[in-house]
């Protein structure tokens, strides 16, 4: 199981040639995706976002399990915040990664490597 950071969509709608084929080795597992409703705000929240961006972007939405930020992944990400400095967008991503007991999956491996008890697979 994966969650997937907003980088990771981001890299994956523009075609990118590490993030694709592992994206869609992923996509094409049964065990189902999740993405922070955190990762959902900033995807379509670009100020330059396009009519055919935000359709890619919904398409994908459609695909994954979208988790919000309930009591539970909040208290985990304050833990993570406190414990180990991350930004509030950040350990909400990674709070939801925990919660699930997925990896994450992002570019930003440094953002993320001090905390250890977090899988993270780089794309």
């Amino acid at each position: 199981m994966y969650t997937l950071d907003t980088n990771a969509v981001i890299y994956y709608l523009k075609n990118d040639a590490i993030a694709v084929p592992i994206l869609k080795e992923v996509f094409a597992k049964p065990a189902p995706i999740y993405l922070s409703t955190i990762s959902e705000i900033e995807l379509l929240g670009f100020s330059r976002l396009g009519e055919n961006e935000e359709f890619l972007i919904e398409n994908i939405l459609q695909t994954l399990a979208i988790l919000p930020v309930d009591s539970r992944i909040a208290r985990i990400a304050g833990n993570l915040r406190r414990n180990f400095g991350l930004q509030l967008a950040d350990s909400a991503i990674a709070a939801t990664a925990l919660f699930t007991g997925s990896a994450l999956l992002t570019r930003n491996v440094k953002d993320f490597q001090k905390v250890t008890q977090l899988s993270i697979k780089e794309i």
